[in-house]
């Protein structure tokens, strides 16, 4: 059995105007995080009728840095998967690092540059 996309991430220059158009477009609902300018899409609020959907987050990237839209998969050991996407001609892009206390994440991109995360734990 594969691993499970877990969450999505929007990241652009302008988070609020991003988070407002995809609030509006889809009507999720999110938590914002002022400091971390962030907000959460939590799967628990925005499931389909069925129960389907991943939660995910809206936000600003740092100064000068394009924006990317990617997808993060849980992964048992975030070390290893960013080397395993290297050995299969990937590039790490960062990582491992832990932006809060049991989340642990990194990014890589595949060998045409798309851009994918690989998470442990949950915030």
């Amino acid at each position: 059995m594969g691993y499970p996309v877990v969450h999505f991430e929007v990241i652009g220059r302008d988070g609020e105007a991003l988070r407002r158009f995809y609030s509006d477009l889809f009507g999720w609902e999110m938590q914002t995080d002022p400091e971390l300018r962030y907000g959460i899409v939590s799967r628990e609020d925005n499931l389909s009728p069925e129960g389907i959907g991943i939660g995910g987050g809206i936000g600003e990237g740092p100064e000068g840095q394009p924006g990317h839209l990617t997808f993060y998969v849980g992964v048992p050991d975030v070390e290893e998967a960013l080397a395993d996407a290297e050995r299969l001609g990937g590039t790490r892009v960062m990582g491992p690092m832990s932006p809060m206390e049991g989340l642990e994440l990194g990014l890589f991109t595949d060998p045409e540059g798309h851009v994918v995360g690989v998470v442990r734990g949950t915030a």
